[in-house]
């Protein structure tokens, strides 16, 4: 009887998001080629498979080709890795490799890198490194015309380093984000797994994707992943949560409305994901800021993300409704984060929400509004923001409040909704209906998954004491689709409760 093959062993790199894609990290003792254009952040990389290591007690040695071994302690200072301290500790060690810039390289005859391979070896025995990273093997191939005998001299250094234990990173650059693996072909002799990391122009941002291309004998996540450099290093962000293996929450949680808790069946679930649709006016930020003082009243933590009003006007609206946003921060029960959707790539947006939720640990969030953020980016790119933000929120057992504007003032078909209706646990529509000369308002529940809801469009007020949800609407047809049409007979009825409706 044959023996069970046995799984290929891995490390965790450490790096934040990568782990997940990798399916628990790189191959021991095996070589990873990383490969990418200009700018995608392969040094950065490099450096920070090293810094994680050395953060797990595991030492590591960096080899440069290309820039000055001062350059490298400079640049990586910038995200707070003291490179300087850990050599004199003994757990870094670089070995410098690249030219001198005043004398020129010339190579006469054959050549080997025997010398080279002794360096590096006795830096590795040195530090008792783990990890090496070799940056980059595009400024060999430039010194060197013989490809041939240089491919094969890589062979033998990279073959010699796995067998001493280590694990391996080496870089290479690329001419095309979507072309050849690297410009001078290396990963097809001397890598074991391929990396590629792509920086990506779209709709005039830059856009940075990691993509594992292949891992020899090893499972991985396929696919683009994005992923930002932050002031700790790079941040991989994997869509989170999508294992479907969160559990469900039973507690309800009010809304603020006693009639909207009623409509829902008792409130929102503690771990729902709520769609709040409608055009401006329709009582948007009303209804966060009651669903916000809501948790306050019961004891909970709640946290704002504000993308279209600043600090002071959401207090002075709070205010309006008889609410105290900043007696509610005060006690420490509510913090609000304003931030500008333009002023940072949507990565960017994610890690910081994310590093807030972590840190306030709130029983609540709102996001007022996505569809700030949905302007400044991708389709594909908002897809998976909300995608991450939403499954995150999942796993951390905390309800969601997001808000989406229409596209027209009398709702219809919202691009926001398309986009992210299927992630979301409960769909409230806050709708416009123009009735006989008269603008009055509607509110639907779409769906609300695994709680029986209200059904009825129901007639909405708002007034100094903010939302007063009535009666459903009767003899009318085409709310939701912003195109109400009234019935034959109505007319006498709507007319003379017209200015009822206004004094309510």
């Amino acid at each position: 009887m044959t023996a069970a093959p046995r799984p290929i062993e891995k490390i965790e790199t450490g790096i934040p998001g990568f782990d997940h894609v990798a399916d628990g990290g790189l191959p021991k003792h095996r070589a990873t080629l990383v490969a990418g254009t200009a700018g995608s952040a392969k040094t950065v990389f490099a450096a920070h498979f090293l810094v994680a290591g050395i953060e797990r007690g595991e030492p590591g040695v960096f080899v440069t080709f290309e820039d000055s071994v001062a350059d490298i302690r400079r640049n990586v200072a910038s995200m707070g890795w003291n490179v300087p301290d850990w050599e004199e500790r003994g757990l870094w060690s670089f070995v410098d490799a690249a030219p001198d810039p005043d004398q020129p390289t010339t190579v006469v005859g054959e050549f080997d890198l025997s010398g080279l391979l002794s360096r590096i070896e006795h830096a590795v025995k040195k530090t008792r490194a783990t990890r090496v990273s070799i940056d980059s093997l595009n400024a060999l191939f430039v010194q060197f015309r013989d490809h041939a005998l240089l491919r094969g001299e890589l062979f033998r250094i990279i073959t010699h380093l796995k067998r001493l234990g280590v694990t391996l990173i080496f870089t290479a650059e690329r001419t095309e984000e979507y072309g050849e693996v690297s410009r001078f072909g290396v990963e097809e002799f001397v890598a074991d797994n391929v990396i590629i990391l792509r920086n990506l122009l779209v709709d005039e941002r830059r856009r940075r994707t990691l993509e594992l291309l292949k891992m020899r004998g090893a499972a991985h996540q396929r696919g683009e992943w994005p992923f930002t450099i932050t002031g700790d290093g790079i941040v991989v962000l994997p869509l989170s949560g999508l294992t479907l293996t969160q559990t469900s929450s039973s507690v309800r949680l009010a809304t603020g409305n006693a009639e909207l808790d009623a409509m829902c069946g008792g409130g929102f679930f503690r771990d729902s994901i709520i769609l709040l649709s409608g055009a401006t006016g329709t009582g948007k930020t009303l209804t966060v800021t009651q669903y916000l003082a809501a948790g306050f009243e019961a004891g909970e933590r709640s946290l704002l993300f504000a993308f279209e009003e600043s600090r002071d006007q959401l207090y002075r609206n709070a205010a309006a409704w008889g609410y105290d946003f900043a007696r509610m921060e005060e006690d420490g029960k509510l913090k609000v984060v304003n931030s500008y959707p333009h002023a940072m790539a949507m990565e960017d947006h994610l890690v910081l929400m994310r590093e807030t939720i972590e840190a306030f640990e709130p029983h609540r969030v709102a996001v007022d509004s996505l569809s700030a953020l949905e302007r400044v980016t991708s389709v594909r790119s908002f897809r998976e923001f909300v995608i991450s933000l939403t499954s995150f929120l999942k796993l951390k057992e905390t309800a969601g409040l997001f808000t989406s504007t229409t596209p027209s003032l009398m709702g219809g078909t919202s691009v926001t909704e398309k986009h992210i209706s299927t992630l979301t646990d409960t769909i409230i529509l806050l709708r416009y209906v123009e009735s006989y000369g008269a603008m009055r308002r509607g509110l639907a529940v779409l769906k609300m998954r695994g709680s029986a809801h209200d059904h009825d469009i129901r007639e909405y007020t708002i007034d100094g004491g903010g939302m007063h949800i009535g009666g459903p609407f009767r003899d009318v047809s085409g709310v939701l689709s912003g195109n109400p049409t009234f019935l034959a007979g109505d007319l006498v009825s709507h007319a003379g409760g017209e200015q009822e409706q206004g004094e309510g």
